[in-house]
């Protein structure tokens, strides 16, 4: 069975104008994921929409590890972009359009149990930065006590964290839903603070506009 999951992740959110959607979308869905996945190291895709939060849209790339956007194959095909993508993609159309890479820092190597596995339903996804001062103590404690507590509550799938190798701010967290509600529920809202060091370890963090976002799948590629 094809391996879906990797070490490293292409995020692309962009707001687009109401009057050019449906042609952005009709783009994406029958050009652009297709030629993505094309490329080797391109493991998967899928695109989501937000339902709170932002930027609206959003295209998640499993890879291989973020070398993939680096290589010869890759370079070919962004580099000689097709008619279509340079007349409405984001490049072209986006009023917000954020492209960032990210290497897998927790888990510290992809599950294998989660090598089949399709993209979720739904997502959230915080994007934040954190002063160096804390680094070292605030990443410990996101990635062995904050994710961790969260995966225990009904409906998470799972949590991962990365690093941006491009782009900003440094840090995005991934959490796979089976449904968009999950971060409403009380065993969430539990979880928030069920160690005493998280309000304190929360407070360090700045997050990027629109961030928290939760997202529903409209595409799996």
């Amino acid at each position: 069975m094809a391996n879906k999951k990797g070490a490293g992740l292409l995020m692309v959110w962009c707001d687009v104008p109401a009057d050019k959607e449906a042609e952005f979308n009709r783009w994406y869905n029958e050009e652009h994921i297709a030629e993505r996945l094309s490329i080797p190291g391109f493991l998967s895709a899928a695109r989501y929409e937000a339902v709170k939060g932002g930027p609206k849209h959003l295209a998640v790339y499993e890879l291989e590890n973020a070398g993939v956007m680096e290589s010869e194959a890759y370079k070919k095909v962004s580099n000689n972009p097709t008619p279509w993508t340079k007349k409405i993609g984001p490049n072209a159309i986006a009023t917000t359009f954020i492209r960032n890479i990210y290497t897998l820092i927790h888990p510290k190597s992809p599950n294998p149990a989660d090598a089949p596995r399709g993209m979720a339903p739904a997502l959230q996804i915080g994007r934040m930065g954190v002063p160096a001062t804390v680094d070292r103590e605030w990443n410990e404690w996101y990635s062995t006590i904050y994710v961790p507590n969260y995966e225990k509550v009904p409906g998470v799938i799972r949590g991962r964290r990365y690093r941006a190798v491009v782009g900003e701010p440094a840090y995005m967290t991934f959490y796979e839903f089976e449904h968009p509600k999950v971060s409403e529920s009380d065993a969430w809202k539990t979880q928030q603070n069920a160690v005493p060091i998280s309000a304190t370890m929360r407070g360090h963090m700045t997050h990027a506009p629109g961030s928290p976002g939760v997202y529903v799948k409209t595409l799996e590629g």
